[in-house]
This record gives structure tokens, sequence and C-alpha cells, in this order.
């Protein structure tokens, strides 16, 4: 089976790579080897480096609890936080429509 190539945006790319680039300084910071990182997370080193290069094939959850052993921060700077984001977001989501569908017809509106 043919894998599909995909393109990611340069802000995406230079988000994964800054991303991996402060899991790395982080782990370096902690006197921790790739190893014992890896086995931390349950992963193999090869992986982890995958993760430090900023590759866009490592799994999101990997590279989260990468970031999250060794302390960087997860879109707010304490961790206790993350859980009234998440309500948060879940109070703006109900409001919404649970679908968006395009409409059938186009709407005249020349009044």
């Amino acid at each position: 089976m043919a894998s599909t190539i995909r393109t990611y945006s340069r802000a995406t790319q230079e988000a994964l790579v800054l991303m991996g680039g402060q899991i790395k300084l982080a782990r370096k910071q902690r006197k921790m080897s790739e190893s014992d990182l890896a086995e931390r997370i349950g992963i193999a080193r090869s992986t982890l480096q995958m993760i430090e290069k900023g590759s866009a094939k490592a799994e999101i959850g990997l590279v989260f609890e990468a970031a999250h052993l060794v302390g960087v921060p997860l879109f707010v700077s304490e961790p206790s936080a993350l859980a009234a984001q998440v309500a948060r977001v879940g109070d703006k989501l109900a409001l919404l429509p649970q679908s968006i569908r395009r409409p059938r017809t186009e709407v005249k509106d020349d009044f």
C-alpha cells in the first residue's frame, strides 16, 4: 500500500521543530539521557529522537507526554489549569451546532 505524502505549512513545521527543541532542551537541563526519557514514555529511543527533531510523523500524544515529563508547558503555564481550559472550550462548543453543512442552494440576497 502506497503511503500518502503530506505537505505541511511552514508555520506547522516551525512549531514542530520548536516543540522538539524545547523537549530536548528541558531533557538535557534535567540531565536525562534519551534512553531514560524514552523508557519513561514507553517508546523506543529512535521515536524520541524523531520527536526532538520535530518530525510530523510522531504521535501527538507521545509528543505531549514527552513535553509533560520534562516540564515543557502545554497551552498554559500550570498543568492544573488545563482542566479549566478544557471546560471552557466544551462550554463554547455546546453553543455551536453539532454539524456544519453547506447550503444546497445558493441564497439569493439581492434586495
